[in-house]
């Protein structure tokens, strides 16, 4: 048994995802109807095969004769002095690349204008670029020419997105001759792999199929073949080429492959236009509904369901089951009325269970709990091997929890876990039912329960918890000090900054020289924390790739930097560290942490020795510190509290504004922000001043406070009402009693507000542990400062 642990549990059932194949941008520019010219700006992705490829190159360092690297560290020489001549460009072409105002322009054509060689370069890059974005194709060449004629530094750069600028203004000819032979002149550019697809574009459109299908052939063994972009252009050659069964036949592949992406759409209204849509199967026409509805695009679910309903020779199940999955869509659309699903056919089949499952749905949204009940009952009957019932015993479950009828949700959530463990949500509702009968007192089901969780259910978000909850148990009903001991080990051991570990180590400095009994538990020593992948925190000097990506950030191409530095082979150890240090640099601790959060899943899981001091460093940052201590220091509150609450409402991007209208650092609702400016005596105060980290610090350090007042200065209590609202947790504190603030914040029914108390809390052991492990002799990691 070995636990892959993740921290927080979800209470509620999650909302359907789904993975776009497509990873990166290219434009396409084809004819989608018979008159009409449609401009687009596609994504696709590397194959499968090619991404392994991939990694396994990155995994293995590449040999390298002493003249290649000698090549290479000379190119890396020239495009750093080209990083130090342009380092003064970066906050304007930052600004111009999010802006993109006239004053931002100005701003960097001025600078364009003022220098020479390669700063002057990396500006006209910056213009170029922006000219893009903002389909300005005429000055985007115009920049990219003058951008090459100063410096060669990023010249594939210039050269690709002035090809693609030509493309985009129909000057193909001019495209072509800068595409034509752009892997020989440049065989390092992230670009490769793009190229065949674009130049294979432009041929067509100078109607020289052939030459196209020549450059798509040539790049048929590459990684680029398995773009969709490729795939298009592809099915486009052969459709030109008057090969429209092989043109159908790549259509087709390509919507199955990446029925997500916009290359997608491009082929279904080929495949229209070729009069083939109809030789699409009905399974594989579900597939592409199944697709649309898992990515939450529930309209052009429908629609295909809809349209498959109506299709002539289908036999009645199918017509039913699509006909119950468009009536699916609507229920997310919040368009389904009772009566539309009573009149769905009520078959003893899949179909029917569907059925049952959205009637027990518009029952529990209008609160009609006899309604549900029923429902639930005959499905347990008629359907019980059902997913559909699965489903409707999860959302029952959650249902009565929300109500505070504990022991009907742990009814429901109990069948769930044992008729259907291997659900999505077995686990989950397993434990739920563990965890309910703890709360009513079924100790020693509840026992039994969470000695299941952590043999049937390993490596799941819920074992940590219930390690921590059978241990309480050990103590409290068993008496049996050694096997509680174990547990809580076990949580130190493998989950050491989970908010179960701080609480297993309060349990056992509690036990004193009881918890120091040890007890044979050879099933609890198989619980292991997952690998920490090689990281290094040094780079090397003569990566030209490296090089470029802080060049690019100073052109203020950020969406490029993180390709460029993975396009180095040996970056497998370093790429993320890297990345994340080029947005710190220019203070974007914002960008920065969400790079290595993606790289480091299981950070939480971790010990601060097991990771290097820069990487805990981004992953924790601390800009505005000396803000962040004056303001706590003031309002006599922890600042690394402060500071942890940043990072759970923001990720210190001081810039954001919530769907709830909450802003800034802090997340501080305008209303909120203006009564504590008044109370702090600040005159004419206006909402955007919220985006200003100063004041928003300044502010919401006050709130929290307050916050804290009111509910005794329990952080546990104070950051649940911070998330949720004063009244909730009065209300979560009155459904107690609670034995300890652990089983308070275990009860709060609301999975986002439990994991975001859990969280801080987490947050505020782990700032300590790095300053404390950086204050330690021999190492060394200076805080961040970006924002003082």
């Amino acid at each position: 048994m070995a636990a892959a642990p993740v921290e927080g549990k979800r209470y509620d059932a999650p909302n359907a995802k789904s993975t776009n194949a497509t990873a990166s941008t290219t434009s396409q520019k084809k004819k989608v109807s018979g008159t009409a010219a449609a401009k687009k700006t596609s994504t696709s992705s590397k194959s499968a095969s090619a991404r392994r490829s991939a990694t396994r190159a990155r995994g293995k360092k590449k040999v390298v004769s002493p003249a290649e690297r000698r090549r290479r560290a000379a190119r890396a020489h020239k495009i750093k002095l080209a990083f130090v001549a342009s380092s003064e460009l970066r906050p304007m072409a930052q600004q111009l690349a999010t802006l993109r105002t006239p004053a931002a322009y100005s701003g960097v054509t001025a600078y364009a204008r003022s220098h020479s060689g390669e700063a002057s370069a990396a500006a006209y890059l910056a213009l170029g670029h922006a000219y893009i974005l903002d389909k300005r194709y005429a000055d985007a060449v115009s920049s990219l020419q003058q951008a090459k004629r100063a410096g060669d530094s990023l010249e594939d750069y210039d050269d690709f997105l002035a090809a693609k600028a030509y493309h985009e203004s129909d000057q193909e000819t001019q495209a072509e001759a800068l595409l034509k032979g752009f892997k020989l002149k440049y065989p390092d550019s992230i670009f490769v792999d793009e190229v065949p697809e674009l130049e294979a574009n432009v041929l067509l459109d100078l109607h020289d199929a052939a030459g196209a299908k020549r450059v798509l052939d040539a790049a048929a063994s590459d990684p680029a073949a398995g773009r969709a972009g490729y795939q298009l252009a592809a099915g486009l050659v052969a459709q030109a080429q008057n090969e429209n069964d092989e043109a159908i036949r790549i259509y087709k592949a390509l919507l199955l492959a990446y029925p997500l992406s916009t290359e997608a759409s491009i082929a279904r209204a080929k495949l229209t236009n070729l009069g083939a849509e109809d030789t699409l199967t009905n399974d594989e026409l579900r597939s592409l509904g199944d697709a649309y509805y898992k990515a939450g695009r529930y309209e052009d679910a429908a629609d295909q369901y809809r349209r498959l309903a109506q299709k002539a020779n289908l036999d009645t199940q199918a017509r039913n089951g699509f006909n119950v999955a468009a009536a699916a869509c609507d229920l997310k659309l919040k368009k389904l009325t009772e009566n539309q699903a009573q009149a769905l056919p009520d078959t003893p089949d899949e179909n029917g269970a569907r059925r049952s499952y959205l009637l027990m749905e518009l029952a529990r949204n209008r609160n009609d709990a006899d309604a549900q009940s029923q429902i639930v009952t005959r499905m347990e009957t008629s359907f019980p091997q059902s997913q559909w019932l699965a489903e409707a015993l999860f959302s029952s479950g959650n249902m009565y929890l929300l109500k505070k009828d504990y022991a009907k949700a742990a009814e429901y959530y109990a069948y769930l876990g044992d008729h259907f463990p291997t659900n999505k949500n077995g686990s989950a509702a397993h434990w739920r039912a563990g965890w309910l009968n703890y709360r009513l007192g079924n100790y020693k089901e509840a026992a039994r329960i969470f000695e299941e969780q952590i043999h049937k259910f390993p490596g799941t978000p819920e074992t940590a918890s219930a390690l921590y909850w059978r241990a309480r148990l050990y103590e409290s009903q068993d008496h049996d000090s050694a096997k509680a001991a174990a547990n809580y080990r076990t949580i130190v051991r493998v989950y050491q900054h989970f908010f179960y570990a701080q609480m297993a180590r309060q349990r056992l400095a509690a036990l004193g020289s009881a918890g120091t009994d040890t007890a044979s538990a050879p099933d609890l020593e198989q619980i292991k924390t997952p690998e920490t992948p090689t990281l290094s925190e040094s780079f090397p000097e003569d990566s030209p790739h490296l090089a470029k990506a802080k060049l690019l950030a100073n052109a203020g191409l950020n969406e490029y930097m993180a390709r460029e530095i993975q396009a180095d082979p040996d970056s497998g150890s370093w790429s993320a560290l890297a990345e994340a240090q080029i947005y710190a640099s220019y203070g974007e601790a914002y960008r920065a942490l969400r790079a290595l959060k993606r790289a480091l899943p299981g950070a939480a899981s971790a010990s601060i020795e097991s990771i290097p001091l820069p990487y805990w460093r981004i992953l924790f940052p601390e800009p505005y510190w000396s803000i962040i201590k004056a303001e706590a220091a003031k309002n006599n509150v922890d600042p690394y509290l402060v500071a942890s609450l940043i990072r759970q409402e923001s990720e210190f991007n001081p810039s954001v504004i919530s769907y709830a209208n909450a802003w800034g650092l802090m997340q501080l609702l305008p209303s909120v922000g203006h009564s504590l400016a008044k109370q702090e005596g600040m005159k004419n105060f206006q909402t955007f001043q919220l985006l200003d980290p100063e004041t928003n610090i300044r502010l919401g350090t006050r709130y929290l406070k307050q916050t804290l007042d009111k509910f005794g200065g329990v952080p546990e209590y104070a950051l649940a009402a911070y998330n949720a609202g004063d009244s909730r947790v009065q209300d979560w504190q009155a459904a107690g009693p609670y034995s300890g603030m652990d089983e308070f914040v275990e009860s709060i029914p609301f999975t986002q507000t439990r994991e975001y108390v859990q969280a801080i809390l987490r947050n505020i052991e782990i700032y300590r542990e790095i300053d404390a492990s950086a204050n330690t002799p021999g190492k060394t990691a200076a805080k961040e400062t970006s924002g003082d």
